[in-house]
């Protein structure tokens, strides 16, 4: 059997000739790695990003793919990084064709069960970080994109009160609405945004949530597909085909990718 993953013999690359910025791969587990990983596999030259202490595990990580790539500085809410990421991309390539936005955060105290007592602080951090990041991110690189291009983030179902998920629940809903109001107002350069509505996924990001087994064991028993939170695979083929060119007229969309859970009300009778 062929592996899903690698293009056989006759079979079309779909991100042939495409370049691609990769924000979020911390390491090899991560969505991030995995899309990066599938998009080389497919024909895409690719860079990384990362910033701060965390860059070192980019950097190690950027070593495991099949080509290993270069990982450029970007801390999404500092103005000097994004600017200098407009440059630096011309300088390099002239021209973007797709990014991955794969960034979230919010402090310790706006999550596990704290959401009446997080500080107004902490709520405005996880908005800035993992909502607003997306505009700025979009301001930065849609100046590279003058023939059209795509830009994917990276969700989590927002429809719906999750427990312990709390103030990144409600940056989560507020990143959908910032990728409709993107894709309204970059549309008429041709430029697409979408979101991946993912399941959960072991990903160090995601295991630092007090609780993520949980919601873990939530989707093994509702999924009507099934669900494996080990398996990044299925989530980084949507984000791919969301930057190909087979996805020209799809924007403003969220694409879930969690086995039919948002689907269904309640677990299936066995």
């Amino acid at each position: 059997m062929s592996d899903p993953a690698k293009p056989g013999r006759g079979q079309a690359s779909i991100l042939l000739g495409k370049r691609l910025l990769i924000t979020g791969v911390m390491t090899k587990d991560s969505i991030a790695f995995h899309t990066a990983e599938r998009a080389q596999r497919e024909g895409a030259t690719v860079l990384l990003s990362s910033f701060g202490r965390v860059r070192r595990l980019t950097e190690r990580a950027a070593q495991r793919l099949p080509e290993p790539v270069d990982v450029l500085e970007l801390d999404v809410n500092n103005e000097s990084d994004l600017a200098a990421l407009t440059s630096s991309l011309r300088d390099r390539w002239g021209v973007l064709d797709g990014v991955l936005h794969a960034i979230a955060f919010a402090p310790e105290d706006a999550l596990g069960g704290r959401f009446m007592t997080a500080p107004v602080e902490s709520a405005i951090e996880a908005f800035r970080t993992s909502a607003f990041s997306l505009k700025a991110l979009a301001g930065a690189v849609s100046p590279l994109m003058p023939a059209g291009g795509s830009i994917v983030g990276l969700d989590f179902d927002a429809t719906v009160a999750w427990p312990i998920y709390d103030w990144m629940g409600v940056a989560k809903a507020a990143l959908e609405s910032v990728s409709r109001y993107l894709a309204r107002d970059l549309g008429p350069q041709q430029i697409r945004v979408n979101l991946v509505s993912a399941g959960p996924l072991g990903t160090v990001a995601a295991r630092g949530i007090p609780g993520f087994e949980r919601l873990a064991e939530l989707w093994r028993e509702q999924a009507p597909l099934g669900w494996d939170p080990s398996d990044p695979g299925p989530v980084a083929s949507a984000i791919c085909f969301l930057l190909s060119d087979y996805a020209t007229a799809i924007t403003g969309e969220i694409v879930h990718v969690d086995g039919g859970f948002h689907a269904v009300g309640a677990p299936p009778e066995r």
